[in-house]
Order: structure tokens, then C-alpha cells, then sequence
């Protein structure tokens, strides 16, 4: 009898630990191989995201094509990561960089310094009731972290604050002045501010950063993605 309630205790803690509960801290994203020019495969994908707020030097209408191809493109945005964060800028993802990127990831496979109830539709309905599925909407997002990430890093690590993140379609209605096919409805956009810099200024670090929809309002800029999802708008607009 005692045997008998002594396996099932062991099972039932067993199975109890095997359960991930709501909150609990999850892995972070397991790299299985350095990584460089010529590398195919959906940790290339995984790379291309996280340094995609790495698009460029200067002002420029380009942006990291998520496609799972390490080329010339992934390479520089790999070297303009390592620069930033005092790594060997060699544009070969080694442990150092996979650690470097682990580092700007949440628990809950946010990044480090946004949570995803800032982006959350305003109206209570959190990722659903858009343009398309709350799964998308939350990748879409997830997305849009990482180039937010590198904003905050190029503005010398201050704050950047979600004045609207995602919109369902009727939230989107009732914000004054807002388009009908608005890109906040598919989770690729955002209006943020930073702290102690200027819309201006923050207008021309996002220009660095792959965003291929810049508007400057007085006290926030709007950015989205717009280019790279075949739902977004298929022109670039910098104000």
C-alpha cells in the first residue's frame, strides 16, 4: 500500500514538473551552430529578426529580409550588432553573439525591455479582433521588439515608450484620425517616443533601423514594417 502511494506521488510530481506553468520561465532560443555567409535554415530566420533594427549606418531604404539566406545583407547587420554591443565585429555568430542575443530576450520570448501588454490593443481585446489571426499579430509584434531593441541601443539606452501598439479594427474606428487599412491593424506598427530625445532625432535613428514607415507627429513618431508583410502597404513613406 505504501509502495503503491509512493509511485504515484512520484509520478504525479513527474508530470507535474514536465508542465510549463503561465509565468514560468521558458528556455531561450537554443543556437546548435555558428553561424555565417552561406548558412541556410530557420535559425538564419531566427538571426535575421533579432538584428534586423541593424539595417544600415546612416538613413537608408533598406531593411533585413527575414528569408533564412545569411548573405552580405545579414552580415552587415550582424557586424553593426557586435559594434554596438562590444563584441569582434566579424559578422560570424559564434557564442558570444548567440549569448549577446539571448541576453535581449525575455522569458516569455519578449525582448528585455518591452513586455507585450504595451502593445496590446487599447480597447481590452490584447491581440485579437484585427486584420489578421492574434497568433500573427503576436509574431508581428515580437518582430517589431527587436527593432525597437536597437532603437533604444542607438538612442544611448534610454527608454522608449508604446504610445499605440496593435489595434483591433474597432479600436483602430474610434482613434481620431486613424486610416481604415492603418498598419497598427496587423501588429506592424507602433508610436513611440523616447525618452530626452526629440521625435526628430528619433525619426532619424529609426531610419537606421529598417522601419519603412516613419510619420513625425509633435510628441511621438510613427513607425511600422510595412514593406516586408505582402498585408502592409508596398511603398516606403518617411515623412
Amino acid at each position: 500500500m505504501r509502495f503503491g502511494l509512493f509511485l504515484c506521488m512520484f509520478f504525479s510530481l513527474a508530470l507535474f514538473s514536465a508542465v510549463i506553468l503561465p509565468g514560468q520561465a521558458q528556455a531561450a532560443y537554443s543556437w546548435s551552430r555558428t553561424l555565417q555567409v552561406g548558412d541556410q535554415g530557420s535559425d538564419v530566420k531566427e538571426l535575421q529578426i533579432r538584428v534586423a533594427g541593424f539595417a544600415a549606418d546612416w538613413p537608408s531604404n533598406s531593411y533585413v529580409d527575414a528569408d533564412g539566406v545569411f548573405g552580405e545583407q545579414t552580415k552587415a547587420a550582424v557586424v553593426r550588432f557586435q559594434r554596438a554591443y562590444g563584441l569582434t565585429a566579424d559578422g560570424v555568430v559564434g557564442p558570444q553573439t548567440e549569448q549577446a542575443l539571448n541576453n535581449l530576450e525575455d522569458s516569455d520570448h519578449s525582448t528585455k525591455h518591452f513586455d507585450w501588454n504595451e502593445f496590446y490593443s487599447q480597447d481590452g481585446s490584447q491581440f485579437s479582433g484585427g486584420m489578421v489571426d492574434a497568433a500573427t499579430v503576436k509574431e508581428n509584434v515580437r518582430r517589431m521588439m527587436w527593432k525597437l531593441e536597437a532603437l533604444r541601443k542607438k538612442a544611448g539606452d534610454q527608454p522608449v515608450i508604446i504610445n499605440s501598439g496593435y489595434r483591433s479594427v474597432s479600436h483602430n474606428t474610434a482613434v481620431s484620425g486613424s486610416a481604415d487599412q492603418s498598419q497598427h491593424q496587423y501588429g506592424i506598427a507602433a508610436d513611440v517616443a523616447v525618452v530626452g530625445q526629440s521625435a526628430s532625432k528619433v525619426s532619424t535613428l529609426a531610419k537606421t533601423c529598417g522601419f519603412s514607415g516613419i510619420i513625425i507627429h509633435d510628441d511621438f513618431v510613427h513607425l511600422d514594417n510595412r514593406i516586408e508583410y505582402n498585408y502592409g502597404a508596398t511603398f516606403w513613406w518617411w515623412e
